[in-house]
C-alpha cells in the first residue's frame, strides 16, 4: 500500500521520509493533495500507477465526433488564427 506524504513534510523532515522509504515503504509525494511523485526503495517497482484523473479525457477513439467542415490548408488555418489574434509562425 502506498502512503501519501505532503511535500511540506518531505521538505521539513527529509531524513525521516527517506528512512521510511529505506524501511520498505512506497510513498506518494503530494502538493495541495495532488500526487506529484512516488518514492520507492531501490529495486522495487511500485504497483501500477493509478492517476486521480482520467488520462484519456476523450474516451475511446471510436467515440470521437465527426465534423462535416471543409478541409483547410495550413495557410488557411494560419490566416484564420491570425485574424483571431493568434501568433502563428
Amino acid at each position: 500500500m502506498t502512503h501519501s506524504v505532503p511535500i511540506r513534510e518531505l521538505n521539513q523532515d527529509t531524513a525521516g521520509v527517506v528512512a521510511r522509504v529505506e524501511a520498505g515503504e512506497v510513498l506518494t509525494i503530494t502538493r495541495n493533495g495532488r500526487p506529484i511523485a512516488t518514492l520507492s526503495p531501490q529495486g522495487i517497482q511500485p504497483a501500477e500507477v493509478v492517476y486521480p484523473f482520467r488520462t484519456d479525457p476523450m474516451g475511446p477513439i471510436d467515440d470521437l465526433p465527426t465534423f462535416d467542415g471543409p478541409d483547410l490548408t495550413d495557410d488557411e488555418i494560419g490566416d484564420t488564427l491570425r485574424g483571431m489574434g493568434g501568433d502563428v509562425d
